[in-house]
């Protein structure tokens, strides 16, 4: 891929203007606790594995109006007393998976919730197990324009709610210490990640990951790639639509939650990246508004820093727990 976007110079100064709805934050807080309004209790299930030094558990929460909300929470065996926590969420497409895909946290001695994503969890991986039960109207393949005709009924409004509410149980389990909370992911993940350290308080740290789901006005029409495209297919079927469009994106955008986030940040970025242009990132990222840092891969695209990442996410959080 080449360098598509703005030089890194100009990136590192790019904040534009977004639109940020007048009722943002009272459609977050209504949102928020109208789903903290129904039973809140989680459901641990032991699982056995061939880990020897990890305890698996499925867990089920109550996500957005009450949904049952399918994770998987890694312990390291053998350990008492409350641990530092990392609730992870996952790329578009894809599930929960398998437990013992995702072993880096738990063997760093976290408590480690990974979420499923609500409908998702069959374009690639192992699996996901979480259906989404609200209907939407007219949509193009794919979620991202899933209810996109209003803000109450788009999709990502219950995404998000699902994810701050697993937040919310993991703070309530008695091996997790609620004041050491950390949250992370890539891609969609990154931009859940985002929306849940606008709208949760008292995060240890927040690692959005190659982050999607920032900038629609940028993001939108960059290029020919999903997901951002199914909108732009969306459009072109329904001409004049655009304004209204906007306008329910405006509530998810991913630059309006960082604008809101206090918890100390560890972005990245990749300067090829096609599906998450670099703009859109730096976006969310100067407008971050707590203690913040980006690692920069000049030379990947949308894959990032992979494990090197993590390797880096691991000193961060490991710093502040």
């Amino acid at each position: 891929m080449a360098r598509f976007d703005l030089p890194l110079d100009e990136l590192r100064r790019y904040r534009p203007e977004i639109t940020v709805p007048d009722d943002f934050d009272e459609f977050w807080r209504s949102t928020l606790s109208a789903a903290r309004a129904y039973a809140s209790a989680v459901t641990l299930s032991r699982v056995e594995s061939p880990l020897t030094t990890v305890e698996v558990y499925d867990v089920t929460f109550a996500g957005f109006a009450g949904d049952p909300i399918k994770a998987w929470l890694l312990l390291p065996a053998g350990t008492e007393g409350r641990l530092p926590a990392v609730v992870e969420y996952n790329g578009y497409g894809g599930g929960r998976g398998l437990p013992e895909e995702r072993l880096g946290w738990v063997s760093s001695g976290y408590a480690y919730l990974f979420m499923d994503t609500r409908g998702q969890g069959s374009a690639w991986g192992t699996g996901g197990g979480t259906p989404d039960p609200h209907g939407t109207g007219p949509s193009f393949s794919g979620f991202m324009t899933r209810g996109i005709e209003d803000p109450q009924a788009y999709y990502y409004r219950r995404v998000y709610t699902d994810a701050v509410r697993a937040v919310d149980a993991m703070r309530t389990l008695d091996r997790v210490d609620p004041d050491r909370v950390t949250v992370c992911g890539g891609s969609q993940g990154g931009g859940i990640t985002l929306a849940v350290a606008g709208l949760t308080e008292g995060l240890v740290a927040v690692l959005p990951d190659v982050p999607f789901l920032c900038h629609f006005a940028r993001a939108v029409g960059m290029n020919d790639r999903d997901p951002y495209n199914e909108i732009v297919r969306y459009l072109s079927i329904h001409r004049g639509a655009d304004e209204h469009v906007f306008r329910t994106l405006s509530y998810f955008d991913g630059v309006a939650f960082a604008m809101r986030a206090s918890a100390p940040a560890l972005f990245s970025v990749g300067l090829l990246d096609p599906i998450c242009p670099p703009s859109t990132v730096y976006a969310a990222f100067n407008h971050y508004a707590g203690e913040k840092q980006i690692e920069v891969y000049p030379f990947n695209e949308h894959e990032g820093g992979q494990t090197y990442q993590w390797q880096v996410q691991a000193a961060f959080v490991a710093e502040r727990v």
